[in-house]
């Protein structure tokens, strides 16, 4: 887990369960020059959420364990944050950009830094 520090960059929430994937979008995120947190399960994202809701953009993965998916969670932060943009991945699933709630945006897997700031730079 890793904490917001004090800066003027845009937050993004990485919620990832494959540690690999997880660490490369982070790193491509970083070096973009975000402000990046990162979650391994959709439960400590929603509790990061709850204790920083500062964070500026979601970036989940859709086929996640636990109780929700990475698209339930973007629905539930859709309702609950409405200021944060959402961007949901997937290497099993193909989504429109339609289809993620609150104007987000669909990225498949693999994804390259590029196609990844594009996405983040198409979010309303």
């Amino acid at each position: 887990m890793s904490h917001r520090t004090t800066t003027a960059r845009p937050a993004v929430l990485v919620v990832e369960d494959e540690p690999i994937i997880r660490m490369v979008a982070v790193d491509m995120l970083e070096e973009a020059g975000f402000d990046v947190m990162k979650a391994h399960t959709v439960d400590e994202a929603w509790g990061m959420l709850e204790r920083e809701p500062q964070v500026d953009l979601l970036f989940t993965d859709i086929d996640m364990p636990g109780t929700l998916d990475g698209l339930a969670l973007a629905g539930r932060v859709a309702e609950r944050w409405p200021h944060i943009r959402l961007l949901v991945t997937s290497g099993r699933f193909a989504l429109r950009d339609e289809d993620p709630p609150d104007d987000g945006r669909f990225l498949p897997k693999p994804y390259r830094q590029s196609q990844l700031l594009d996405a983040v730079r198409a979010l309303p």
